[in-house]
């Protein structure tokens, strides 16, 4: 089965997304735009991605529950997990990891908590922009043992890359997928690096505003649409397009 994705989109609680990230806005516009599955990966934190599955109760749009956590190395990874029950038992380890500093929204950013009708019925107090305390190895051990998948972001950016900030992929993470922001710049990154050709690519928006939401234009082939088998083909390295 081939399903058109979109796995690294930010709600308005990330304060470096926009307010009009929310719940509703996301999911709609996923559905204007044909996708078949999206992913919710704020910032070191997850208390938007229930509101978001229920806001796509009734819409033929599967929501992958996850977060982008920056561990300790100043990586971020996308974490996918196949249900809210490890995605909070999770969340309580970031948390806990965590030096807390205050969020000023006026320089940052808002970082709002909102339910599925997109009434604001919260906000994160501790700024969300920083590293949690959980190194890498550590982070990707940790969502394996709760069933999810690990895939590092954004791998050719300067800032926040696994291997831009370590030099390489450590082998012994046992890693299936890459994210690549620009598909265009896949061709120089594996001939500069060529152990990168063993690995398989996701090719997401890491949309901040509603206009960025990919196009229904990458697909990933699973066996059915459910979390159970999107988190698998992504831990197993099954085909995508």
């Amino acid at each position: 089965m081939k399903l058109s994705y979109d796995l690294h989109i930010h709600t308005a609680l990330s304060p470096c997304a926009s307010d009009d990230m929310t719940p509703n806005n996301i999911v709609n516009m996923a559905a204007i735009k044909g996708l078949d599955i999206i992913g919710i990966t704020d910032h070191n934190s997850t208390e938007n991605c229930a509101s978001v599955i229920k806001a796509a109760k009734n819409k033929e749009l599967l929501v992958v529950p996850g977060v982008e956590l920056q561990t300790s190395e100043e990586v971020h990874l996308l974490c996918f997990f196949e249900n809210l029950l490890n995605l909070r038992e999770f969340q309580d380890v970031i948390d806990s990891s965590m030096v807390k500093g205050k969020n000023i929204s006026e320089i940052f950013g808002n970082q709002l908590i909102m339910d599925e009708k997109d009434h604001v019925v919260g906000q994160k107090q501790h700024m969300l922009l920083t590293s949690s305390g959980l190194s890498l190895n550590r982070a990707v051990e940790l969502v394996s043992e709760m069933g999810g998948v690990v895939v590092p972001a954004h791998i050719e950016r300067k800032s926040y890359s696994i291997i831009t900030n370590l030099g390489f992929v450590p082998p012994e993470l046992n890693l299936s997928y890459l994210e690549i922001y620009q598909p265009g710049n896949l061709p120089d990154l594996t001939a500069k690096f060529d152990y990168l050709k063993n690995y398989k690519y996701l090719f997401n928006s890491d949309a901040h505003e509603l206009g960025c939401i990919s196009e229904p234009e990458r697909f990933i082939e699973c066996k059915s649409k459910s979390l159970y088998e999107v988190i698998n083909t992504i831990k197993n390295g099954r085909r995508h397009k």
